[in-house]
């Protein structure tokens, strides 16, 4: 990924596209899930809602690919992107500081998701104390 100021991810349990961005270009990086079963199964005799945990590697593999990134947005439907938000706080302290928004979204176009973290990191970046 490259050095840009502002990322945005928009993942599910099985897939990760990320932006790193400026006000003129987007670099993308996709990420996949390790694991080859669904996320969902049930198991007779289990205890649990039969969800099957989250992948460790997928989010380290996430994490990785935002190292350069100053300031994140985590989107994407589901619980996927706080799972991992909980993760980066577990694992990866110093990335988990760099996320300013967690937002649910459904599943849109590369272009929509950019141009939405745009947005938001405009609206965001004016709401923030500036440094001189």
């Amino acid at each position: 990924m490259s050095s840009h100021y502002h990322a945005v991810v928009w993942l599910d349990h099985r897939d990760a596209r990320i932006f790193a961005f400026n006000a003129d270009a987007a670099d993308k990086t996709e990420v996949h899930s390790h694991q080859l079963q669904p996320h969902l199964h049930r198991k007779a005799n289990s205890i649990g809602d039969g969800r099957a945990s989250a992948d460790p590697d997928y989010f380290n593999d996430i994490a990785k690919a935002l190292e350069p990134a100053r300031e994140i947005l985590l989107t994407g439907p589901a619980g996927a992107k706080g799972e991992l938000k909980k993760h980066l706080e577990a694992h990866w302290p110093a990335i988990a500081r760099k996320v300013v928004g967690v937002e649910a979204s459904d599943h849109p176009t590369d272009g929509a998701l950019v141009q939405h973290a745009r947005r938001y990191f405009l609206t965001a970046d004016r709401m923030r104390p500036q440094r001189g």
